[in-house]
């Protein structure tokens, strides 16, 4: 289960938390020693053991807190600082944790015990936008917003769109194989993904995939790395796909009595042959505590609000027959006459998980069912709340079936109570009962680990976790995580 705390600033080292490389006589215990190993490994000012750097680089943004703190923070800006890291560690069998901007929402980017954060954000040069080609070479701490926005300035754009986009990097969605709002139409990170430079655990750089449209040479290595989670190396440089942008983009909102009717006319669009850029899904819980944020009045037009985009050269066209599959089913359909009003409608979606935090202490699921059992998962998360007396609000990706319930808990409780971790634990039986999965775009990380085999099967769990000794004989990479 994950959790979303306030995202806390990360200091860069500076001079009193760089690691000294000699230090006064008396006894040195074996942390102390592997900590100097890293301080002598890389350049002055890239290593620091200071607890205010080391504490905002120990968690990520699940809430998930590990036993233990790491020795220290590395600050990579040269492929050759991530090498020095990995040959460090594994000749010392020290755990090493990737970071970028430690928005992981499974628990995957936070501290191993004992362990080194190597920090990536500092790797943020978009090194390449090639027009002919439609890619842009990357580094792994680059924006994800950041690089959409200098392809938007050459006419291109990057399609993926994690609602962490203004402040996730490229590295982080490759790791965990993000989406975001526009999947529905133009898939996950992986379907952008078209080659990768990878720092393997022993420090040797190899590289993998092409920058051509089609090439199926060899075994899909590039497809391995992404979502692999930290745990088959480090991506230190991305070739991405870039398309162009949207010649149109038509915004409708459209408000339902229920969840059931909002997915009913999210179905019909696809039996139509609409195929939304977005389809975004908020419950009647959820769109209260958006009015009671913002001020809105979402819940005088419908229970339950679904905002749909269209895009391209017919998104006019598509969207007056998506109007047309709405308005039979829907209470109200509004739609944008300008980029003004398709922002205020986006707003309200962009809106809802800020809302929630005011409410209390927010865990954030994620789990995908085939999309023909949407209605039925929302309605069974309901009852999962009513039954444990958990507040839940629920929120979807509704064109490819992605929901996510989120929990909120008062926030003076110490813990996490345990009826919270009984709703957790019941909302993923019912993601694979239904015959979906426990996670839909966040990743495994720490925090899903028990389930996974479940979902897997024992001989595809077994055959995954070869792969992974393959790549990392020692096991240093991201350890307890993923598999």
């Amino acid at each position: 289960m994950t959790a979303t705390p306030p995202r806390p600033s990360a200091p860069r080292p500076s001079a009193a938390g760089i690691a000294p490389r000699a230090r006064a006589a008396g006894p040195v215990d074996a942390d102390v020693i592997r900590a100097d190993a890293f301080a002598v490994a890389l350049p002055v000012g890239r290593w620091s053991t200071d607890p205010a750097v080391v504490d905002a680089h120990r968690l990520d943004r699940s809430g998930w807190i590990p036993d233990g703190r790491p020795l220290g923070v590395a600050f990579a800006r040269e492929v050759a600082d991530v090498q020095a890291v990995l040959r460090v560690a594994v000749a010392r069998g020290v755990p090493v944790t990737v970071r970028g901007a430690g928005t992981g929402l499974a628990g995957g980017a936070a501290a191993a015990p004992g362990g080194v954060v190597l920090d990536l954000a500092g790797m943020n040069r978009i090194r390449e936008l090639s027009v002919d080609d439609a890619v842009a070479v990357v580094e792994p701490g680059v924006i994800t917003a950041d690089l959409d926005a200098a392809a938007r300035e050459a006419g291109l754009c990057y399609a993926p769109d994690p609602a962490s986009a203004a402040i996730s990097t490229i590295g982080g969605n490759i790791a965990t194989n993000a989406g975001g709002l526009r999947c529905a139409k133009y898939g996950v990170t992986r379907e952008s993904v078209l080659g990768l430079d990878v720092v393997l655990a022993d420090g040797e750089l190899i590289s993998t995939g092409r920058r051509t449209v089609k090439g199926v040479a060899g075994y899909d290595l590039t497809g391995l790395f992404v979502g692999s989670e930290g745990t088959l190396g480090v991506v230190v440089g991305a070739t991405v796909r870039l398309r162009p942008v949207p010649r149109a983009t038509v915004t409708l909102a459209a408000f339902f009595d229920t969840v059931a009717a909002a997915v009913d006319a999210v179905t019909a669009l696809g039996a139509a042959g609409i195929v939304p850029a977005v389809a975004e899904l908020l419950d009647a819980r959820t769109v209260r505590a958006v009015d009671a944020a913002t001020g809105s009045d979402l819940a005088d037009h419908g229970e339950v609000f679904l905002l749909v985009q269209t895009d391209g050269s017919g998104a006019a066209e598509e969207a007056d027959a998506a109007e047309a599959v709405l308005a039979t089913r829907a209470r109200l359909v509004r739609r944008s006459a300008d980029a003004a009003t398709a922002e205020t409608l986006l707003a309200a979606r962009r809106a809802a998980l800020p809302a929630l935090e005011r409410l209390g202490r927010v865990l954030i699921e994620d789990i995908a069912v085939p999309r023909g059992r949407l209605a039925q998962a929302a309605a069974r998360v309901a009852e999962i709340g009513a039954a444990t007396g958990v507040e839940i609000f629920t929120l979807a990706h509704a064109a490819d079936g992605n929901l996510h319930p989120i929990i909120v808990v008062d926030p003076a409780e110490p813990e996490i109570p345990r009826r919270a971790w009984a709703a957790a634990e019941q909302i993923f039986a019912l993601a694979l009962e239904l015959g979906g999965t426990v996670t839909g775009e966040h990743g495994v990380g720490v925090l899903k680990r028990r389930w996974l085999a479940t979902e897997l099967g024992s001989r595809s769990h077994d055959l995954q976790r070869q792969v992974r000794r393959v790549f990392d004989p020692t096991g240093i990479l991201n350890p307890g995580r993923a598999l």
